[in-house]
């Protein structure tokens, strides 16, 4: 007992409230919808997105998506709804800990559309995390930086020599300062030919990329570097196919142009196979590919041991959240009308917006994203 004069005992701090338990997964439900692209990507005209909607025992809610391109739509929703969310039943509403044991679960099906499909869990798990906090994902995650740096993108080896052009002075235009397109035509002058025209359009000092989509062999990729040389180039993106990480090494120790890949890896393991063979300048990992958020942020911790810049592939509305928090500068592909808003996939605004060559984003509690389910083409089961 304290007495006059004497110093009163110190009191710890008492919480307003008790922290509440996040609960365990009681249900997890999906559906596929079909996008229509407004800019076409070449003979690819529509996107796939999968929407899933998680509950949990404490009443708690969060929404997830996964995401497809040419093909894998219906796979992903199927895997969904009978693996990935009956496996996650049960499990607690945590998204780190869901995720080991979904993996230790369903790994035997191995990387894509495995990963595809755990990320559509994963990312309502965030959502609900970020919800039950109050925050945005950047908030949650650790924002680092108020904007981000885009680039312009597109997916435009079969638009004529002017339509390329044109094209890029509309990027210009919208106040882009940094710009991709795609080679790896059967004709290399070809290619240094729309290299060239790009460049001429864009000036020199702003930034140039190219992404050949692995169309080369290692041979086919060091000619193409000697040609495009002359061109600076900021990085060259997948020239070889993505497992050959021996060959990326290889390339990488004979040409003066920085290398860029990771878009079509899945697992973990691969991205540190990648890492450790000295493969690479700049890692791009896919958010859905990778299984979702816990995994893509794994993956960043991991680059960063490497001083490996993450510039995350696509996805800008999500990607554009995930690299303000990256310990690293990203740049983010603003591609084609491909966001979530351009493919009319939100029932609001999420809050992610890009202006000329910037992104910024407040989204609401959680990820942001509600998707406008009454005015998609939902695909069948």
């Amino acid at each position: 007992m304290s007495t006059a004069g004497s110093p009163a005992e110190p009191r710890l701090p008492v919480p307003s409230a008790a922290p509440v338990p996040p609960g365990r997964i009681e249900s997890v439900t999906s559906a596929l919808y079909r996008l229509p692209m407004p800019r076409p990507w070449g003979e690819v005209d529509s996107q796939h997105l999968i929407v899933t909607e998680l509950r949990t025992s404490t009443g708690a809610a969060g929404t997830g998506f996964s995401w497809a391109v040419r093909a894998g739509g219906q796979a992903i929703r199927a895997m969904v709804d009978a693996d990935t969310g009956p496996a996650a039943i049960g499990l607690p509403a945590v998204p780190e800990a869901t995720w080991d044991q979904l993996w230790l679960a369903l790994r035997e099906a191995g990387g894509g559309i495995t990963t595809l499909s755990m990320a559509a869990v994963d990312i309502a798990l965030w959502d609900l995390r970020g919800r039950a906090a109050g925050l945005g994902l950047p908030d949650l995650l650790g924002r680092q930086r108020s904007q981000v740096p885009v680039y312009a993108s597109g997916v435009n080896r079969h638009l004529t020599l002017a339509e390329l052009a044109d094209r890029t002075a509309e990027q210009v235009a919208a106040g882009h300062t940094r710009f991709k397109l795609k080679v790896g035509l059967p004709d290399l002058a070809a290619d240094v030919e729309r290299v060239a025209a790009v460049r001429e359009v864009i000036g020199p000092q702003r930034l140039l990329m190219v992404d050949a989509n692995q169309l080369w062999d290692l041979p086919a990729a060091r000619r193409a570097a000697a040609a495009l040389a002359p061109y600076d180039i900021y990085w060259l993106e997948e020239p070889l196919p993505a497992e050959d990480f021996r060959g990326y090494a290889t390339l990488r120790q004979s040409i003066g142009i920085p290398l860029a890949a990771g878009e079509s890896l899945y697992t973990e393991a691969q991205f540190r196979e990648l890492l450790l063979a000295g493969a690479i300048d700049f890692i791009q990992p896919n958010v859905c590919r990778v299984g979702g958020i816990t995994p893509f942020l794994r993956i960043a911790r991991l680059a960063r041991q490497f001083s490996i810049p993450v510039m995350p592939h696509l996805l800008p509305d999500i990607s554009g959240q995930l690299a303000m928090c990256l310990p690293l500068p990203a740049l983010v592909e603003d591609i084609d009308e491909a966001s979530f808003a351009a493919l009319g996939a939100l029932a609001q605004p999420s809050g992610v917006q890009i202006t000329g060559d910037a992104l910024t984003a407040s989204p609401a509690a959680g990820h942001g994203f509600t998707f406008a389910t009454a005015t998609m083409q939902e695909e069948p089961a």
